[in-house]
């Protein structure tokens, strides 16, 4: 017993600095002339373009869901108004970033991971070492800066139809005053709630394209492998963002709020 859970803590720590190595290679080939630029113009339409139907429908969910919640809970105090500032600050800080970061992860983190896991099984990325091309910055560094790219836009875009959304339950199903209803979301939403949003897609998005990418090339055993490293993937890059979560909010929070 004792022996396979020191296996599993040394197998941990060992995956932890290999993955520090690879961001150390990462950061290496990071400032270097891109050797292909349509690369990264395709991950950037493949990661966000595509993406935009499933962040709309998710955005709007999120945002009328929160907004019915929010309208049954404050109604005992009147408070109705409330409803809208409620959701833009919970989506621009908090939910918006997450949704839109779970939903890219498993649209396209498992997609990244299962695809350089299958060119590592069938031999791909050997043939591009044997050419002297380094698998890291000819297909790891075109998906990072697309992810860190793209996650803003999409969050800002599930900000915006989440609180359409929100606007849409409130005034419609529950009869709030339209014109109250902004002037009192604009009042409360301070541009500070959106770039604390913003900062976190940022890091959430470079995670989820390092994460995914470094499982993808670190694939073994054939096509068993492949869906092994597509679930590590998954798995390891939602628990790590809404650990990153925390603590990017721990640390924003006093520097942005002053408490």
């Amino acid at each position: 017993m004792w022996a396979l859970l020191f296996e599993k803590i040394s197998k941990i720590f060992e995956d932890t600095g290999v993955f520090f190595v690879f961001l150390g290679n990462l950061f290496k080939y990071w400032f270097k002339r891109p050797l292909r630029w349509h690369l990264y113009l395709y991950e950037i339409e493949l990661l966000g373009v595509n993406s935009v139907p499933v962040i709309l429908l998710a955005g709007l969910a999120i945002g009328m869901i929160f907004a019915l919640q929010s309208v049954v809970l404050l109604q005992p105090f009147q408070a109705e108004i409330g409803t809208g500032a409620a959701v833009a600050v919970a989506l621009a800080q908090e939910l918006a970033p997450i949704i839109t970061t779970l939903m890219l992860i498993a649209k396209n983190g498992s997609a990244m991971a299962a695809e350089l896991g299958t060119m590592r099984v069938t031999e791909q990325i050997d043939a591009l070492e044997s050419m002297s091309i380094d698998p890291i910055h000819y297909l790891v560094v075109p998906r990072v800066v697309a992810s860190i790219l793209v996650f803003p836009v999409l969050t800002m875009l599930a900000n915006l139809v989440g609180s359409l959304g929100s606007f849409f339950i409130s005034t419609t199903l529950y009869g709030i005053d339209s014109a109250s209803y902004t002037d009192y979301m604009f009042n409360v939403l301070k541009t500070k709630d959106i770039v604390i949003g913003l900062i976190k897609s940022v890091v959430m998005g470079f995670m989820v394209s390092t994460i995914s990418c470094f499982h993808g090339l670190h694939v073994s055993q054939g096509a068993k492998g492949v869906g092994e490293g597509a679930t590590k993937a998954v798995v390891t890059s939602s628990v790590a963002i809404l650990v990153a979560d925390y603590i990017l909010t721990t640390v924003m929070r006093p520097i942005f709020f002053g408490r």
